[in-house]
């Protein structure tokens, strides 16, 4: 037997070379891909900023948000523009509250509401729609249609009415944004559960016995969360939104609480007294953090599902 001696030693060194290339992980290349993306890296600095700044803020603030400057009390206009020497940065309001305190209290308060009325409407929805498509049947049918029943609402009726009925609070706000919020979420994950069901890994998950439910939070949405990252990351910024048209009309948080919708809806009141200042510093930081928000959403989906671009 005649060994070739050259073949087996390119045949050693490409199995030495495939040895030493690591693999990447889907979630490696869409990080890989997200950071490719100027406008998304750009808007993830800015908002983090933001964040930032609403956490070391409240260390340089001369007044608290609720503390009033007596002598600036209704001389907003004429004495209350911002200002370094009497620790009003931002200004104050008609009341004069500093707005400095005020703004970073309200863009918490947005940032908190964006952020959990999303995650409360990624679990329900995602959960709901899950178990709508992987049971099928009748109890899709009844699932889905209780769902388009729910749509047919105007949202924002249903959320008023919770606000006006009951205690204008942080809770009730939470569960009537959450009350709506997931419907959309629930028809996107049951459509690719439908796709997802008859793939081999669930077919021989049937085959070992194991049950309905373990293959829905075991198999079935792992690997939706590509598409369930998107849509939370876009469901943010509509979350802010429809807080502060809450806020706006008056019926979302109520003092010495504030958030960004309910300082727009004052400085728009007052802005015929010359105090531009109250309007345009919250306008600011709400149309920065969106922005923010839903360039990040774009960039994940087209680094999580590159087919769309």
């Amino acid at each position: 037997m005649v060994f070739d001696t050259d073949r087996m030693t390119r045949i050693s060194d490409d199995m030495v070379e495939a040895e030493a290339v690591k693999g990447r992980s889907l979630w490696q290349d869409a990080w890989g891909r997200f950071f490719r993306n100027k406008a998304a890296v750009v808007s993830l600095v800015v908002l983090s900023l933001i964040v930032l700044f609403t956490i070391i803020g409240p260390y340089f603030a001369v007044w608290s948000n609720e503390e009033i400057d007596w002598n600036l009390m209704g001389n907003a206009a004429t004495a209350g523009q911002p200002s370094i020497e009497n620790g009003h940065y931002f200004g104050v309001d008609d009341l004069g509250r500093d707005l400095y305190s005020r703004t970073i209290q309200a863009t918490q308060t947005s940032l908190i509401v964006g952020v959990i009325g999303a995650l409360v409407a990624v679990f329900i929805g995602t959960l709901y729609g899950a178990t709508a498509g992987f049971v099928g049947g009748w109890v899709d049918n009844l699932m889905m249609r209780t769902v388009d029943i729910l749509i047919a609402i105007p949202y924002m009726f249903i959320i008023i009415l919770l606000m006006v009925m009951f205690e204008r609070s942080f809770f009730m706000l939470f569960v009537g944004i959450g009350v709506v919020s997931w419907l959309d979420m629930s028809r996107i994950v049951r459509g690719q559960t439908l796709s997802l069901k008859h793939k081999e890994f669930v077919e021989a998950a049937h085959a070992a016995g194991v049950g309905s439910f373990t293959i829905i939070t075991r198999h079935i949405i792992p690997n939706l969360l590509g598409i369930v990252a998107v849509y939370a990351s876009l469901l943010v910024p509509l979350m802010i939104l429809t807080e502060s048209f809450i806020s706006f009309l008056g019926l979302g948080v109520q003092e010495p609480n504030t958030s960004l919708g309910a300082l727009i809806s004052e400085g728009a009141g007052t802005i015929i007294y010359g105090t531009l200042w109250q309007l345009l510093i919250p306008l600011f930081f709400f149309v920065v953090s969106l922005m923010s928000l839903f360039f990040i959403g774009d960039g994940l989906r087209d680094a999580l599902d590159p087919k769309d671009r």
